[in-house]
């Protein structure tokens, strides 16, 4: 879920990807580094925290130079340390490089032991590290064939940013699960980003999607930028961009993200129209999909929970007892507006059942007369493989119960999960999508 930025051809390429991965602070919140190359060398600042925590004045004006490429980290197996935040930096016979990656290869267990064979000594748990080891054991004379032949050993979801002293490397795995967008900078610079919403802070114009099995090289000899399509498309983007990941003003695959969840929510009432006197988001990840409920189902919109903006997203917590105190801390019902009401509540989704199951105790503690759940996305019956934190069937609330099963775990009086159907109608019936989280089809092998 890792949010990656690219800038090149600006000389203010680190304060630009600072604006951008501050924008995209929701796709990662454990750490942030940006590496910047001044055609010389290449330096890097990187460590646990947000954003604004790791990136002062100071730590930003040791990072010049007309290339840059950041990330925040979000950990899919619970792994934290400074050690495994990125950029990756090494050196190597055709110089330095530094990587950034967001998504999971699945084969990384199976590289990483060869290459440990072969004597490779890694400095973290990343798989993201398998990738600098390909590129520096690769007897090709040049970085861009060194980094071709990585791409045909790595199988995965995965979205790469590689940077040497002249060059960056923009890539885009065959399925193009993960998003990754191309913009032009107001100076002529380029920039690349996980989402537009990063676009739209530094002033950038959108030019296109990298496709699924495209590399785009931005060289410092070359004025435009140039593209080699790796492999064959067999695009998937996953459903879950639309559903929860990306911000309701990020535009992916030609999608408004913020329109595609108010359909959720209208496709929502239409299959589990119910009479009550409120409708009312989880915020502010139900928002958009409330907001879509309400114009449906004519029933009043309200924002009867307040949320604590100062506390981070819940379910990119690592650890379960994390997640439950920031529910407490998060997320306050108005119980004035609630007491006495018939309430339908529109999530997101239900991973665990454990936030909704405390939301739920909130609302009614407030005074809530009925409480009905509605999520605007199918039960997830599987784990993720693809870059996202649902490691073990285990986990998942909808993998060992029916949907009746989970309404009595989570004590509301009804509930509803969007149909797989009217969630592929809701984000746009003209491509195919990741949908693994509820069809259990793992597309890559």
């Amino acid at each position: 879920m890792c949010a990656i930025v690219g800038v090149f051809g600006t000389s203010d390429s680190a304060r630009i990807s600072y604006y951008s991965l501050f924008a995209m602070q929701h796709r990662g919140q454990e750490a942030s580094g940006i590496s910047v190359s001044d055609g010389h060398i290449l330096t890097k600042v990187k460590k646990k925290g947000l954003v604004t925590e790791v990136f002062t004045e100071t730590a930003l004006s040791h990072l010049q130079g007309h290339c840059a490429i950041g990330h925040n980290r979000y950990s899919t197996a619970g792994k934290k340390s400074t050690v495994d935040a990125q950029p990756i930096h090494a050196s190597y016979k055709l110089g330095e490089i530094a990587v950034v990656h967001n998504g999971n290869l699945i084969n990384k267990d199976e590289v990483r032991n060869a290459l440990i064979e072969e004597g490779a000594i890694f400095q973290s748990t990343m798989d993201t590290e398998n990738i600098i080891h390909l590129i520096a054991r690769s007897h090709q004379e040049h970085l861009r064939d060194r980094i071709i032949e990585a791409m045909n050993i790595i199988k995965g979801a995965y979205c790469l940013l590689i940077q040497s002293r002249h060059k960056m490397f923009a890539i885009r795995d065959k399925y193009g699960v993960r998003p990754l967008s191309l913009g032009k900078l107001p100076d002529g610079g380029y920039i690349v980003a996980s989402e537009t919403c990063a676009f739209d802070l530094v002033g950038a114009e959108f030019i296109r999607d990298i496709q699924p099995g495209e590399m785009i090289i931005f060289d410092n000899e070359k004025e435009h930028y140039e593209s080699v399509q790796l492999f064959e498309p067999e695009p998937r983007i996953c459903a879950f961009e639309f559903i929860y990941f990306a911000r309701p003003d990020s535009v992916i695959e030609g999608r408004s993200v913020y329109a595609a969840r108010k359909e959720m929510g209208r496709a929502l009432a239409r299959e589990s129209a119910i009479d009550a006197d409120l409708v009312i988001p989880v915020p502010d990840s139900g928002v958009s999909a409330a907001l879509g409920y309400a114009e449906e189902s004519h029933i009043p919109f309200e924002m009867g929970i307040v949320r604590n903006h100062y506390v981070g997203r819940t379910f990119i917590e690592p650890t379960q007892a994390k997640r439950d105190m920031k529910v407490k801390l998060k997320l306050s019902p108005i119980s004035a507006l609630l007491k006495d009401k018939k309430i339908v509540v529109v999530d997101d989704s239900i991973v665990r059942g454990t936030t909704a199951r405390r939301i739920i105790k909130i609302l009614k503690d407030a005074g809530a007369k009925e409480v009905h759940m509605r999520i605007a996305a199918p039960p997830i019956k599987h784990p993720e493989k693809y870059g996202i934190d649902t490691p073990s069937y285990e986990e998942l609330i909808s993998a060992n119960k029916n949907v009746e099963e989970v309404r009595t775990y989570i004590k509301a009086d009804s509930l509803h999960f969007l149909s797989i159907d009217a969630l592929k109608k809701s984000i746009g019936e003209n491509r195919e999508y990741s949908l693994v989280s509820f069809d259990g089809d793992y597309f890559i092998k």
